[in-house]
């Protein structure tokens, strides 16, 4: 998009077919927020409303005649679509099934003693019964403790793995905006661009070069 400024009006725009990969749509959420009140809401709007107000705001007070690059960037298709998020995810995957099915084996121990204790109660002292109920609920508090430290380390280990690849993506995308020469890449607030100021694709394909570029060379077949 080429952008001036004049004495006239604060900005002048005009949209131009640059090269293949400066596009822009609007960034979607890869998890989609319900807001039960109004004012909720609103704060959120205003919230989102920030870096495209920012943006129009450099642009405006950019010199007169300036030429100036502007990129719309989707950041949750780059989570979603990107290579190293797609690794991280089946990673996480992998690892909550191995942990759940530990828990499984746990819980299906658990439930072959309740059934004995169901089946063979007719046949056991008072103070069999009695041992039997509280190897149960100690079986399930143990259960229910160990479910909990699962769920609380699977949390944070996700909630770190996802922070570092934010800031590789983050990265990936200056260097690209650099190495295009744009002058400013907005992800957030922005209400309407068209298809041509979106980087999202580039910014993808550079990712996929990196991965590329990084694994092992197969070796030469005879």
């Amino acid at each position: 998009m080429r952008c001036r400024s004049t004495p006239s009006r604060v900005m002048a725009c005009s949209s131009k077919t640059r090269k293949k990969g400066s596009s822009s749509r609007s960034v979607r959420r890869s998890e989609p927020i319900a807001h039960s009140e109004v004012g909720s809401t609103m704060r959120m709007f205003s919230k989102a409303m920030i870096p495209a107000m920012a943006a129009m705001a450099a642009l405006a007070g950019a010199p007169a005649m300036a030429e100036i690059k502007v990129g719309v960037l989707d950041f949750g298709r780059l989570m979603d679509e990107s290579p190293q998020g797609k690794a991280l995810i089946e990673s996480l995957r992998s690892e909550a099934a191995a942990k759940q099915r530990e828990l499984q084996t746990q819980a299906t121990s658990l439930q072959g003693k309740r059934d004995k204790l169901v089946k063979d109660r007719a046949t056991m002292t008072p103070d069999q019964v009695s041992r039997a109920e509280k190897e149960l609920r100690d079986g399930e508090r143990d259960l229910a403790r160990r479910q909990q430290e699962v769920n609380d380390d699977f949390n944070a280990r996700r909630n770190e793995e996802m922070s570092k690849l934010q800031r590789t993506l983050i990265e990936e995308v200056r260097s690209f905006s650099k190495a295009q020469n744009f002058d400013l890449v907005v992800t957030d607030g922005v209400i309407y661009a068209t298809q041509t100021l979106d980087i999202t694709p580039g910014v993808l394909s550079a990712l996929q070069q990196r991965v590329s570029a990084a694994a092992p060379a197969k070796p030469a077949t005879r």
